[in-house]
């Protein structure tokens, strides 16, 4: 009995010892449930609110606009009347220099044209005809032109005749070089950093856009 005894007594001390990290230096010692190292690398964890499922809402629009970066916008071309009406109206509405309207040039653009198709039918048709060669066809932007086919724009009469002795060769018989469009000289509207505040006050200069939208500058 004495010898359980002195047995009972030695385990209780050691499991004592190693509960208390007193063998750790030994290699023996429990496994740690915390980390206070990383308690201590903690900034002001007092701070920290939980949100109600109604503040994350309301939070979200104010965090996703102040994560939008401003952008470069720009419109045009104007013509010198159009300038007129859109300087008055960017004048009476956005800061100053917040904008600018430059002199720009829209080169010339010749397509490989194919048209003009007396019917929808046979529109449809020449579409499938291109589709089995494998080509590419685009919308037109002279409304003169319709109802007929652009298989490519380009800025030089020259390059649009290389494009379409190239597609002679694949078999393309009934194409021909047109000018699409003439060159055209205006000034360009460009917004260079359209924040979200700036934003909100484009609507009033619409009506004097002249229905050219505003896009990304890149």
């Amino acid at each position: 009995m004495r010898l359980l005894v002195l047995v009972l007594v030695l385990l209780n001390s050691l499991y004592y010892a190693w509960s208390h990290d007193l063998l750790r230096d030994y290699g023996f010692a429990p496994a740690r449930q915390s980390e206070p190292q990383r308690l201590a690398q903690q900034i002001r964890p007092e701070a920290i609110r939980i949100l109600s499922p109604d503040e994350v809402r309301r939070a979200e629009p104010a965090a996703s606009a102040a994560a939008k970066a401003p952008e470069c916008l720009q419109a045009g071309l104007f013509d010198e009347a159009q300038v007129l009406a859109l300087r008055k109206a960017l004048e009476g509405t956005l800061p100053p220099g917040s904008w600018l309207l430059d002199a720009a040039v829209e080169p010339a653009r010749w397509i490989v044209y194919m048209g003009r198709y007396p019917n929808a039918e046979i529109l449809a048709r020449k579409r499938a005809e291109l589709a089995n060669l494998n080509l590419r066809f685009e919308p037109l932007t002279n409304p003169e032109l319709e109802p007929g086919l652009s298989l490519g724009g380009f800025t030089t009469q020259a390059a649009a005749n290389e494009e379409l002795t190239a597609l002679s060769r694949r078999g393309v018989r009934t194409a021909r070089v047109v000018q699409e469009r003439a060159e055209v000289r205006g000034s360009l509207l460009k917004i260079p950093a359209a924040d979200e505040a700036l934003r909100a006050r484009l609507d009033e200069v619409k009506p004097a856009l002249a229905g050219k939208p505003l896009r990304s500058c890149k």
